[in-house]
């Protein structure tokens, strides 16, 4: 690919032929369609390329201490290899684009492949055809919003920061000096709050822009006009706030900005202009100077902007990217219009040339875009390995009373659909339950009858009187857990999900070959449920290829659950999904060999199509946005002339030659819990096969993890046996 470089050593810019970089987990890469050049930030890096080193030094004082504190610390000569080795590299270029997302990395699950996104950084969002953008520095393009208008989204943030910092209110009226990129901004959501602005500028063409996109009045630093216009709309009193927007070496506007401000006015710093703050002005009217930030909260914080460790609301209202994507918002509804400021859109091979003209003077500009080619990529279909497990078979187990179990976890789940069902069961000793906090594994010890509670999963896996262990802790630990306790040669029942990625799964896999221990369940209980199992039996055997449809309504989370927490615990489809994949392929009796995904903005709602070796195919729509009174299952099988229906595990139907309807049940929904329960526990008691063969715990499992791969490739996803 290519991207816009340049040597900040020689000042040499270039158009260069880059590796494609990778999409990391936690972001997304993105196909640039348009990237906006700074005319003020980008031209002063590209001005002070051309330096001497002495001008260099001279324009980056900060830059010439770290140099002195090196050469103090190190030397001269490891100093001066140091800082010629850096100044001699390519450097990047650009901040601000919109493009297409074309690859969705591990954790994402708020845009698609194909969505239009606006990114921002300036190590994320280069003059480049492709980046590799993390979550927290892009933000989804509204429906209708052009590409073009939407690169403008960082610079966009910069102006918003520093409007904010300026606590602007309805009926105030503002200054902003510098009526450049950033300063046109500026008035404009100013203006959008009911602020009234004066604008300054010594170019005339910028001041009458402005005066189209909203300022009250606008002049030249120098003129009587804005002073002028400044006591008219104040009353004589001076303006609330003045916004600083200008570069350059003069003291003028920070001069101008205290006799022009009220008694205890603001003045927001957002350009780089030269801050020698006269004393006795600033302090008779006591004005409060502030600087704003770059884009918001985030910025130069790298756990939020490498890490995607999001700000919460209630704390932080206006992060970075909250800041970008309600700027996108005002751009969609008209409030702001970055039209009027597009000088140029440049051809992205032209890149190197544009600049040239603006450093020149010879384009003379407000904003210029650069404009990708668009790409035709023959999208690939993408395979999903489904293991094959090769274990070869350990002795035949005796039968053995009371079975002991183990649990690692004692959560809501455990503790209200496990539990209950296993303190009670003739046959069964509950002998250990093992917790991250004392506490938890103490209240379960005294609710349920454990022999022993503790913290110490070791002495657990070692216990050799323990026969099964259950694992019932967050989906992020399921994986490793699992293996551990394989290794061990427990017998193990693990909630589901089994894996969230493809290495963990293949390390379970690997357990259960070097162990020969391939005794394991994970908890996809609804092929246990009696009035599905008996609505089964009734529709009877099929001799042609099926349609099945299932609609989970499964709802909003509340705020705060950990279910949210998708960096480390995986989407919510991979937490449970497993559970609806395997009622189908149990219904089916067959394992899924393609998997197509796609979903709505946001990831809120997926569509899941399955397909299976004889034809048939599985339609599971998983949606959150449905009404919360709705039931949360509801299921119909057809084939042969006959449909199945399951409604909530309340009742079910069988039409075919004749009807048959269940009676609705007395009691609460069996979701196959407790059937579930005494087929394990059989199994563990006498040796005998567990209830779900392997292959089938695999296959589910890797066809749910398919699914984010089908939404990020935006194609079908194969599931071929790995040989």
């Amino acid at each position: 690919m290519k991207q816009v470089v340049q040597n900040y050593k020689s000042g040499e810019l270039a158009l260069l032929d880059v590796p494609v970089p990778g999409c990391k987990a936690g972001g997304v890469l993105v196909r640039t369609a348009y990237s906006l050049i700074s005319t003020g930030t980008e031209l002063m890096k590209v001005s002070e390329a051309g330096m001497s080193m002495l001008g260099k030094a001279r324009s980056r004082p900060d830059q010439v201490a770290k140099v002195v504190q090196s050469v103090a610390t190190n030397g001269v000569p490891a100093t001066y290899r140091k800082v010629m080795g850096k100044l001699d590299s390519y450097t990047p270029l650009g901040y601000s684009l919109c493009g297409v997302v074309e690859q969705v990395g591990a954790g994402i699950d708020d845009v698609k492949v194909g969505d239009l996104v606006a990114c921002a950084g300036n190590e994320h969002a280069l003059h480049a055809e492709l980046n590799w953008v993390p979550k927290n520095l892009y933000a989804p393009v509204p429906d209708g919003l052009a590409p073009r208008h939407a690169a403008f989204g960082t610079v966009g943030s910069i102006a918003m920061q520093g409007v904010r910092q300026g606590e602007s209110r309805l009926g105030e009226v503002a200054l902003v000096i510098g009526l450049g990129l950033i300063g046109q901004l500026v008035v404009q959501l100013l203006a959008a709050s009911g602020v009234r602005v004066v604008g300054v500028d010594p170019d005339p063409a910028r001041c009458e822009l402005a005066e189209r996109l909203g300022a009250a009045a606008c002049g030249d630093p120098a003129s009587a006009a804005v002073e002028t216009a400044v006591a008219e709309l104040t009353g004589g009193h001076g303006v609330d706030q003045v916004y600083l927007a200008a570069g350059g070496g003069s003291n003028q506007p920070v001069e101008l900005a205290a006799r022009l401000c009220r008694d205890r006015g603001r003045v927001v710093d957002i350009g780089k202009c030269r801050l020698d703050l006269p004393w006795n002005a600033y302090y008779e009217k006591e004005l409060d100077v502030r600087f704003s930030r770059s884009y918001g909260p985030g910025r130069y914080d790298p756990e939020y902007e490498l890490e995607g460790r999001d700000y919460p609301i209630g704390y932080v209202r206006w992060t970075e990217r909250r800041n970008l994507a309600c700027f996108l918002d005002l751009l969609a509804r008209g409030s702001v219009d970055v039209e009027p400021l597009v000088s140029h859109v440049a051809d992205f091979d032209d890149a190197v040339e544009t600049y040239r003209s603006l450093k020149d003077g010879d384009l003379k500009a407000v904003a210029v875009l650069f404009r990708y080619p668009e790409q035709e990529v023959a999208a690939e279909a993408p395979a999903v390995a489904v293991p094959t497990v090769n274990v070869k078979p350990g002795p035949a187990r005796a039968a053995k009373t009371p079975v002991r179990l183990a649990f690692v976890g004692a959560g809501n789940y455990a503790t209200s659909m496990l539990l209950p069902h296993l303190a009670q069961r003739e046959g069964v000793e509950l002998s250990t339950v093992v917790t991250t906090t004392a506490l938890s594994a103490a209240n379960a010890q005294r609710k349920f009858g454990f022999a022993e509670a503790t913290t110490d999963l070791d002495a657990v896996l070692g216990d050799k009187s323990i026969d099964a262990v259950f694992v019932v802790t967050r989906h992020s630990s399921h994986a490793e857990l699992t293996r551990q306790a394989l290794l061990a040669g427990k017998t193990v029942f693990v909630e589901k999900p089994l894996a969230l990625t493809e290495d963990e799964l293949a390390g379970v896999l690997a357990a259960v070959e070097e162990s020969g221990n391939d005794r394991l369940q994970v908890g996809f209980n609804r092929r246990f449920a009696p009035l599905l199992q008996e609505a089964r039996t009734r529709f009877g055997a099929r001799t042609g290829p099926a349609s099945l449809r299932y609609l989970i309504n499964a709802g909003r989370l509340d705020h705060g659950s950990w279910y949210l927490q998708q960096g480390t615990e995986g989407s919510r489809f991979a937490g449970e999904g497993g559970h609806f994949i395997d009622t189908a392929s149990w219904l089916l009796e067959a394992d899924p060999v393609s998997v197509y995904a796609t979903a709505t903005s946001g990831n809120e709602d997926l569509q899941i199509v399955l397909g299976y070796p004889d034809g048939s195919t599985a339609t599971i729509s998983y949606v959150t946005t449905g009404a919360p009174g709705f039931p949360k299952e509801t299921l119909d099988l057809v084939a042969d002339g006959k449909v199945l229906q399951l409604d909530d595990f309340v009742r079910a139907s069988v039409y075919g030659r004749k009807k048959w309807v269940s009676s609705r049940l007395p009691k609460a929904r069996d979701k196959g819990q407790n059937a579930e329960l005494a087929a394990f526990i059989k199994a563990v008691r006498t040796g005998g096969p567990m209830p779900v063969p392997l292959d089938s715990l695999v296959a589910t499992t890797a066809a749910t993890l398919a699914v984010q791969t089908g939404l990020a490739g935006g194609a079908p996803v194969t599931l071929a046996r790995a040989l």
